[in-house]
C-alpha cells in the first residue's frame, strides 16, 4: 500500500496558489486513477485507487505548516511506512515547472514538509517537489506562495502537474530510482 500527500491550505481562498501546487498534482492523480470520492479522514480528505496495488491519495485539511498530523494518523490507521509515502509540495528554490524528486532528506524550508519530517520521525521519506519559482524583488514570500500564478505561469503548472501525477504514478509502479532518473532536470522527460 502507497500514500500520496498532496500539501497545501484547504480553503476557497487557497485554491489554485502557488503553495497548494500539491493538493493540485494530487487531484490529477485521483482523476486519471478514477479514485474513489475522497471522504474526510485522518484531518484531511481522502481518496483510494489502485495503482500497483493499494493507493491511497491524501489532502491534509490542518494547514500547510500543520500537515504532519494528518499524515501520521493516515499512517498509523493503515501501518504504512514512511517509505511507502509520497509527499508532493511547492518549492521556492526550483525554476516555475520544475521536478524534482528526492527519497529522503531535509524539508529545504518547505514548513508542511518539515512537519511531516517531524511527525513520522524521520527524513527518509520520499517527496515530489514541484517548483513555483522565487518571488520577484521586494515581495515577500509568503504573499508570493499564497498568491495566485500569474496568466504566464498558468500554462507551465499546467503541464508541470500533469507532469508531476505521471511521476506520482511512476513512483507507484516503479519506485524511487525510476522516478529520479526520469523526472530530476531541466530537459526530463
Amino acid at each position: 500500500m502507497k500514500l500520496v500527500v498532496g500539501l497545501g491550505n484547504p480553503g476557497k481562498r487557497y485554491e489554485q496558489t502557488r503553495h497548494n501546487i500539491g493538493f493540485i498534482a494530487a487531484e490529477k492523480v485521483a482523476a486519471v486513477t478514477s479514485a474513489s470520492p475522497s471522504k474526510t479522514r485522518f484531518q484531511g480528505e481522502l481518496a483510494e485507487a489502485s495503482v500497483g496495488g493499494k493507493l491511497l491519495i491524501l489532502w491534509p485539511q490542518t494547514f500547510m505548516n500543520s500537515s504532519g498530523r494528518s499524515v501520521r494518523e493516515a499512517c498509523d490507521f493503515y501501518k504504512i511506512s514512511p517509505e511507502n509515502v509520497l509527499v508532493v509540495c511547492d518549492d521556492l528554490n526550483l525554476v516555475s515547472g520544475r521536478l524534482r524528486f528526492r527519497a529522503s532528506g531535509s524539508a529545504g524550508g518547505q514548513n508542511g514538509l518539515a512537519d511531516v519530517i517531524r511527525q513520522l520521525g524521520t527524513d527518509q521519506i520520499p517527496r515530489l517537489r514541484i517548483g513555483i519559482g522565487r518571488p520577484p524583488a521586494g515581495w515577500d514570500p509568503a504573499d508570493y506562495v499564497l498568491g495566485k500564478f500569474a496568466k504566464d505561469e498558468q500554462v507551465i503548472m499546467e503541464d508541470a502537474t500533469e507532469l508531476a501525477a505521471k511521476a506520482i504514478l511512476d513512483w507507484c509502479e516503479r519506485g524511487n530510482d525510476y522516478v529520479m532518473n526520469r523526472y530530476n532536470g531541466p530537459n526530463k522527460p
